[in-house]
């Protein structure tokens, strides 16, 4: 006879067994998804069923978190305008003694027969990447060619001059900023307004060269362009003193400074269109030509006499 208990009590196999066959089924699917991307399928599949689930599941916070941030919006946006209408109301004076010095200015200029600052508009160009040689300080912008942009342009942030336009593809551009050591930027300090040539230096700062080891440059001097190099429009801020080294052993002290613009810090620049050429007058020109035709004429002497000779 067959004495074998009813299915009831029949017992499959232990806890312990099924627990490490399901570990090991568990870890055999992590590891093929893994290599093969085998269930990424079904993760999507699922993943079409519970996105509705996980969003009504965060409905409730984020409704609470809009209504807090709606009312504390509220508060900041009335505490943003008082505060605004109060730096206008303390800057209104001022606005209006600027309009009518301003005013004053180009009338007096007009009376001086002082020919006028000129004036440039730009175009905003956001940057793209910095250039892959670890040596430059170069920056990529996302104008180019088919935007009017030439070699040469000087380009600045709304602090002061961050650098200049030195190469033009199609549709990218290329800047040099002006702590490139390659790139030189002729300066006036506008406490005392002596001139002279800063140049970069390579690692974020800058150097005011050709001063002498007894000129009046102190600690925070603002440099500003000075227009003479015929790009940069003078009077826009470029550095500022930080450190003054003088040795009486050189003619010319080190003077060292940082930029004033955030030349590595923003993503937005804008590039000011170029400089108009002042021609030169009349007279200038034509002694110029027979100054350049002088010494051609004294060479070509000089030859028809050593030929003789």
């Amino acid at each position: 006879m067959d004495h074998q208990p009813p299915p009831f009590f029949k017992r499959g196999p232990a806890p312990l067994a099924r627990l490490s066959f399901y570990a090991a089924l568990s870890l055999a699917l992590i590891f093929i998804d893994s290599r093969f991307q085998t269930l990424e399928l079904l993760r999507q599949g699922v993943s079409l069923f519970t996105h509705p689930i996980q969003k009504a599941a965060q409905a409730p916070v984020e409704l609470l978190q809009n209504a807090g941030n709606y009312f504390s919006g509220i508060n900041r946006f009335q505490d943003e305008n008082a505060r605004l209408k109060r730096a206008q109301l303390d800057g209104a004076e001022t606005l209006l003694r600027t309009q009518q010095l301003e005013v004053e200015n180009e009338r007096l200029r007009k009376l001086l027969d002082i020919k006028g600052r000129q004036k440039t508009n730009g175009r905003v160009t956001q940057i793209l990447y910095a250039a892959r040689d670890p040596f430059s300080r170069r920056i990529i912008v996302d104008k180019g060619q088919q935007d009017k942009i030439v070699a040469g342009q000087p380009v600045v942030d709304d602090a002061g001059v961050v650098g200049q336009v030195t190469r033009v593809f199609p549709f990218v551009s290329e800047i040099t900023l002006i702590t490139d050591k390659d790139q030189a930027v002729p300066v006036q300090i506008v406490r005392n307004g002596l001139r002279s040539v800063v140049f970069g230096l390579g690692n974020g700062q800058l150097e005011l060269r050709y001063m002498p080891a007894n000129a009046d440059v102190q600690n925070g001097d603002l440099l500003v362009t000075s227009g003479l190099d015929g790009i940069f429009l003078p009077g826009l801020p470029v550095a500022k003193v930080v450190h003054i080294e003088r040795d009486t052993s050189y003619s010319f002290a080190r003077i060292y400074c940082v930029p004033v613009a955030g030349v590595e810090n923003f993503g937005d620049v804008m590039v000011l269109d170029p400089r108009e050429t002042i021609p030169l007058p009349a007279q200038l020109t034509s002694e110029a030509a027979a100054g350049g035709a002088k010494p051609s004429a004294k060479s070509g002497a000089k030859k028809k006499r050593l030929k003789r000779e």
